[in-house]
């Protein structure tokens, strides 16, 4: 009788995880295609928000400028609204084994996740984005006029919506780590100064602005959501 191949055997467990990634990947799409659609009618609303900080109006210089960043707009809202799904996915595929017990702590931090994100967006949008328009307008005015693009404003805006939604997930992220048992709570106390000089990078990354007054508005909420993770992976 001829021996089972042992190649086989570690082949077909990756095979049904490749499709488990698959599947859990276009249920992700799918809810975003959706939560998108859903969130387009109100682009134009969230826009008015966006430029609001601008002294002008920007201009649309291509005949498909405010199309796009009507769907620009539109896909951070779906963002936001499929997270919890986006989020679910993500967990379930990296922990397949949880008990029932961690299913329904993991369904319980879920809205607590996808309030962190639209927390960062509406932080990045009311807080963040103003100091940071704010600076930039007024920086170099007497050797230049600032006439700002549409698509390149919307993008500049888009970015920091994005980079301080993600970033608010700092302590869901945490809480994961040490779930997964790769980070502690003693470690994590202990690196405290370590993890203010990655949260201060992380502010200077999200902040697509050089001015330090912006990257201190992000740095201080970030660094506090990284002390509440810290106090989540104790619980963890």
């Amino acid at each position: 009788m001829t021996a089972q191949s042992p190649t086989l055997d570690h082949e077909l467990p990756l095979v049904e995880h490749l499709r488990e990634f698959r599947n859990r990947l276009i249920v992700a799409l799918l809810s975003l295609v959706v939560t998108t659609a859903i969130a387009f009618p109100f682009a134009e609303s969230a826009l008015q928000i966006l430029i609001s900080p601008l002294d002008q109006k920007p201009q649309a210089v291509n005949p498909t400028d405010t199309i796009t960043v009507y769907f620009q707009v539109a896909l951070v809202g779906g963002v936001a609204l499929a997270m919890p799904i986006i989020l679910y996915q993500i967990v379930a595929f990296l922990l397949p084994a949880l008990t029932n017990r961690e299913r329904r702590y993991l369904l319980f931090f879920l809205p607590f996740a996808t309030l962190l994100f639209v927390g960062g967006v509406a932080f990045a949008a009311l807080v963040a984005l103003p100091v940071s328009v704010a600076w930039l307008q007024d920086f170099g005015t007497g050797f230049a006029e600032n006439q700002y693009i549409l698509t390149y404003y919307v993008e500049f805006v888009t970015t920091m919506l994005l980079g301080l939604g993600i970033g608010f997930e700092t302590p869901m992220v945490i809480y994961l780590l040490a779930k997964l048992g790769i980070v502690t709570y003693p470690f994590l106390v202990k690196n405290t100064r370590w993890a203010f000089l990655i949260t201060a990078i992380m502010a200077a990354v999200l902040t697509p602005t050089p001015d330090p007054l912006t990257m201190l508005v992000v740095l201080i909420p970030l660094f506090l959501l990284y002390l509440l993770g810290v106090l989540l992976a104790r619980f963890a």
